[in-house]
Formats: structure tokens, sequence, C-alpha cells
């Protein structure tokens, strides 16, 4: 058993690197994604907001480094319970208000929060600054504000401010990605329940926590590039924030 684990990791870092070499076209916004946004129904909406999610890297590796040292039913449901609520009132509240931003700087910024996560997962506050990592749940809200920021900006880049049925559009990409996010929950509670019968468990937290902070220095690397080489405006990104001053 000891013997498998390393080559099972090994093989998990390799399929998450490969997919990291690929993230940021995973974030960008197809016109066929567009299209679909704007002449289809509620279930085709649903089905962006599911594989945005599914496809989002930096929102999942933030779910994995809180999954790991969750060890009852009702620690994951208080906490995803607090992301959820997070993500979902500023994707409702930003894209109904119009505030966007950059999107390689919100998902620059989501990269930086699964990096404070594996961080506080290594006890790196205690360790670097003699003190307590601040409230891991009252972070995780906070958190999930962000992220869900990060899913307007997306989700605007989707569907015209204008169109008539953009409350119903929400609504539906917003439960397309819980439909998501538990799909994805599901395979991660799976994986790291079989990984605690391991004697090597405090290694293999050790070793994802890294490959957790070395995943998001490139997803923030791949970000920020695309920040400066995009072409786009920096103003023209702040106009929903201008609209509404």
């Amino acid at each position: 058993m000891k013997r498998r684990f390393p080559s099972i990791l090994g093989a998990v870092f390799a399929v998450a690197s490969l997919l990291l070499a690929t993230a940021a076209m995973a974030h960008s916004v197809s016109e066929q994604a567009q299209q679909r946004m704007l002449i289809g129904g509620f279930f085709d909406v649903a089905w962006i907001g599911a594989e945005h999610m599914l496809t989002g890297y930096d929102h999942l590796l933030f779910l994995l480094g809180v999954m790991l040292f969750l060890t009852r039913f009702s620690q994951i449901v208080v906490f995803i319970t607090a992301f959820t609520a997070g993500h979902t009132i500023t994707l409702l509240f930003a894209t109904l208000t119009g505030i966007t931003a950059n999107p390689y700087l919100v998902d620059a910024v989501i990269a930086l929060t699964v990096t404070y996560k594996a961080i506080e997962n290594l006890d790196g506050f205690r360790r670097l600054f003699g003190r307590p990592a601040p409230n891991l749940l009252a972070m995780v809200f906070i958190f999930g504000l962000i992220h869900g920021f990060g899913l307007s900006t997306r989700l605007q880049q989707m569907t015209l401010a204008k169109d008539p049925e953009l409350v119903t559009k929400i609504f539906a990409f917003n439960v397309g990605v819980e439909l998501g996010q538990i799909a994805a929950l599901t395979a991660m509670t799976a994986v790291v329940k079989v990984w605690r019968t391991s004697t090597s468990f405090p290694l293999i937290t050790r070793v994802t926590n890294g490959a957790l902070i070395a995943a998001s220095a490139v997803l923030l690397a791949l970000q920020v590039h695309g920040y400066f080489t995009s072409g786009e405006d920096v103003e023209a990104a702040m106009h929903g924030v201008q609209t509404i001053s």
C-alpha cells in the first residue's frame, strides 16, 4: 500500500500539470459558449455554468485545499455552504449591477487564494508569523466572494447586459455552477477518503499542499501574462464600475 501511493500521487500530479497547461484557454469564453448563452434555454445555460466550474482549475484547486482536513460530513456542509453563499452573492450582485473588472486580474487574485489555503494547511501562519491563521470559516466565505466575482466577469462576457432574460440566465448559470461543484466535491471526497486510510497521509497532505502552491503559482503567472498580452484596455474593463458610480 505504501509503495502504491507515490505512484498514484505521481499520476495525479501529472494529470494536474497537463490540465494547468491549458488553464488559460479553459477560462476563456468561446464564441460558441456566447451564442449558446444568448439563444439557449435554461438547461443550455446551466450546462455552461457546470462546464465553467469543472474546467475552472483555480476554483477546483481551492476546493481541494479546503477539503483536505475536513473529516466530518457536517464540517464539509458548513464550509462548502459558506463558500457557496459567498460566490452566489457576488455572482448575482456583480452581474445584475454590471460591476466587472479585467478577468485576468480577478483570476490572478483567485490563484492567490489557492496559495493562501495551502499555506494555511501547512500551518504556515504559525511558522512564519508566530500566530494562528485567521478564522477559516470567515476566510472561506470571503474567498467565495472573490471566486463569485471571477465567475461573474466570465458570465458577463457570455451574455448581454440588456438581455431580457438576464435574471433567468444568471439563475440558470448559478444552478449549473452548483451542480458542477457538487460533482467535483464528490470526486474529491472519495479521493481524500482513500488517502486518509494510508499511513502516509501526513506525507500525502504535505506533497498535495506543495503541489497546490506550485499550481497556483503557474496559474498566477498565466493570468499575469494574459493581462499584459490580451490587449484589453483597463478602463474599458472597468466600464461596469463606472456605469453605477
